[in-house]
């Protein structure tokens, strides 16, 4: 380890009396990974949330196509008169 600063050094022995064995091959992603993932977690859920906010928003009511020729009946009857 000729490249680790002293706190990191500090830190390494600290953590190896808690583990039984270090493995100097293991890659993990540490705290950067877990801050990458929890901003994008919080993105994500931000983006869901405005998301749901404007489909509330939206009054779709679909007319009756008047190419389709359904033989003269509406698709919403109408109310009857007299």
């Amino acid at each position: 380890m000729p490249d680790m600063s002293a706190s990191a050094s500090l830190a390494m022995t600290h953590l190896a009396t808690l583990a039984k064995e270090v493995d100097q091959d293991k890659v993990t992603p540490g705290v950067l990974g877990f801050i990458v993932f929890a901003a994008m977690a919080l993105a994500v859920w931000a983006l869901m949330k405005s998301m749901s906010r404007h489909m509330h928003k939206v009054d779709f009511q679909e007319s009756p196509d008047p190419k389709a020729g359904s033989g003269g009946t509406p698709a919403v009857p109408k109310a009857k008169q007299g």
